[in-house]
C-alpha cells in the first residue's frame, strides 16, 4: 500500500498550494456540476426506462448500450477534443448529448419500441463529454513536471469519488421524489451547466494539435500505455465483480437492505485514503507505489472470501478503499508521463473506457459465477481480477516509457 511505503517531504499544505495555481480552482469547480451530472447519468437511464415499461430488462439493455457506446466512442471523441481543443469541441459534444437523452426521453415517454430506446441509448453514451479526462488534461498543462502534479490528480480524483456518492443518491430522490423523467432531466441539466462552465475556461484548456504542427506525436498505445489501460480493465472486473458478489452476500443473509451501504464502505474509505495519501509528497518511485497498491488490493480480498457476517465482512469491504484512490492517482501520473502530450486526453479516456468495460464484464462474469455457486465465489473472482491486474502493474513497472 502506497501509503505505509513512503515518507513525507511536503506539508498538509498540498492541496492549497495545487489550487493556488492560475485558474486552477475555477476549472476545478467549474467541473464538479458537471461530474455529478455524469454520475447521475446512467442510474438516471434505469429510473426513466423503468418507469415508461415496467421491465428491468428494458432499463438494463438501453443502460446497457450507453455503457457499450461510451466505452467505444469516447477515445474518439478525446481525439477530436486533442485535435481541435477543448473549447471548440466541448460545446459541439455537450449539445449532442443533451439532444441525444432528450431524443430518450422523448421516445420513452411515447411508449417507443426498445430496439429504438437501446439506439437512443448508445447516441447519449458516444457524446458524453469526458470532463475528467479533459480537467486531468488541463491539470498536466499547468503542473507538468511539478512534484505538485500527484496531489493535482490526488484532488481529481478526490472530486470524482464525491460526485459518484453524491449523484446516485441525487437521481434517486428526485426521481422518487418527482418522476422518473425528472432524474435525468436533472442529470442532463447539470452535465450541461456544468460542461459550458469548464468551456469557457480558456485560459487553462490545452492548445489544440494545429495542423502545421509536423512533428508526430509518439504512438499511443504502446506497450507501458497498453499495460495501464489493463490495469484499470482490471480494477473494473474487481468492482463488477463486487457489485453483484456484494449483493449476493447481503441477499443470501436475509439483509438485503445492507447491500447498498456495504458497498459504500469501499468507496468512503477510499476518499479518505485518497485524501491522505494525496497531501503528501513520497519518495518512493511511483511505479513501486503502483504494485504495491494492486498487491494491497489483491491481498485484501482474502477476508472477503472468508467473510461469514455483515460485520466481518463490513471491516473486510474497508481494506480495498486504502487502495483505490492511490491507484487512481498514479495511474494518471504514471500515463501523463508515458504519453505524448498531443494525445493526452485521449489516454485518460482510454483509462476511463478500460474500467468501463471490466465493469460491465465482471459484473456479467460475477453473476453467472455466484448464480452457479454462492456469493464467496464471486469474491473470487474479484480476488482473480486483483491478481491479473497486479501482474499487469508489474509488466508497467519494467516496462520503458
Amino acid at each position: 500500500m502506497p501509503a505505509l511505503t513512503g515518507r513525507p517531504d511536503a506539508p498538509r499544505s498540498t492541496y492549497a498550494e495545487v489550487l493556488r495555481t492560475p485558474g486552477a480552482w475555477k476549472f476545478y469547480l467549474a467541473a464538479a456540476p458537471a461530474r455529478i451530472g455524469i454520475a447521475m447519468t446512467g442510474l438516471g437511464i434505469v429510473w426513466l426506462v423503468h418507469g415508461a415499461t415496467g421491465s428491468y430488462a428494458a432499463a438494463g439493455s438501453v443502460t446497457g448500450g450507453f455503457a457499450v457506446a461510451e466505452a467505444l466512442a469516447g477515445p474518439q471523441v478525446a481525439r477530436l477534443i486533442d485535435r481541435f481543443g477543448q473549447t471548440r469541441m466541448l460545446p459541439v459534444t455537450l449539445l449532442a448529448h443533451g439532444v441525444a437523452v432528450a431524443l430518450l426521453i422523448g421516445l420513452t415517454l411515447s411508449g417507443a419500441p426498445l430496439p429504438a430506446l437501446v439506439v437512443a441509448g448508445v447516441l447519449a453514451g458516444g457524446s458524453l463529454p469526458q470532463i475528467g479526462a479533459q480537467t486531468a488534461a488541463r491539470w498536466s498543462l499547468a503542473l507538468r513536471d511539478t512534484p505538485l502534479l500527484s496531489a493535482a490528480f490526488a484532488l481529481e480524483a478526490l472530486g470524482v469519488g464525491i460526485a459518484f456518492m453524491v449523484g446516485p443518491l441525487l437521481v434517486g430522490v428526485v426521481s422518487s421524489a418527482a418522476s422518473p423523467v425528472a432524474g435525468s432531466v436533472a442529470a442532463t441539466s447539470l452535465l450541461l451547466a456544468g460542461g459550458l462552465l469548464l468551456a469557457v475556461q480558456r485560459g487553462t484548456a490545452p492548445p489544440p494539435r494545429r495542423p502545421e504542427h509536423r512533428e508526430r506525436p509518439k504512438p499511443l498505445l504502446h506497450k507501458r500505455f497498453a499495460g495501464l489501460v489493463g490495469t484499470n480493465i482490471g480494477v473494473g472486473l474487481f468492482f463488477g465483480s463486487m457489485q453483484v458478489s456484494v449483493t449476493a452476500f447481503a441477499v443470501s443473509r436475509g439483509t438485503p437492505g445492507l447491500a447498498g451501504p456495504l458497498y459504500s464502505i469501499t468507496s468512503l474509505v477510499s476518499l479518505v485514503a485518497g485524501l491522505v495519501y494525496g497531501a503528501r509528497r513520497w519518495r518512493t518511485a511511483p511505479e513501486t507505489q503502483f504494485v504495491l497498491a494492486f498487491v494491497w488490493l489483491t491481498l485484501s480480498c482474502l477476508p472477503l472470501i472468508a467473510a461469514q457476517g455483515p460485520l466481518i465482512a463490513a471491516f473486510a469491504l474497508a481494506l480495498p478503499g486504502l487502495a483505490i484512490a492511490p491507484f487512481q492517482t498514479l495511474s494518471a501520473v504514471l500515463t501523463e508521463a508515458s504519453v505524448d502530450s498531443a494525445v493526452l486526453t485521449q489516454a485518460f479516456t482510454w483509462l476511463n473506457s478500460g474500467a468501463a468495460a471490466g465493469i460491465a464484464l465482471g459484473s456479467a462474469f460475477a453473476g453467472w459465477v455466484v448464480d452457479g455457486h454462492s456469493s464467496q465465489y464471486g469474491f473470487v473472482v474479484s480476488l482473480g481480477a486483483a491478481l491479473t491486474a497486479t501482474l499487469l502493474a508489474l509488466a508497467v513497472k519494467f516496462t520503458d516509457r
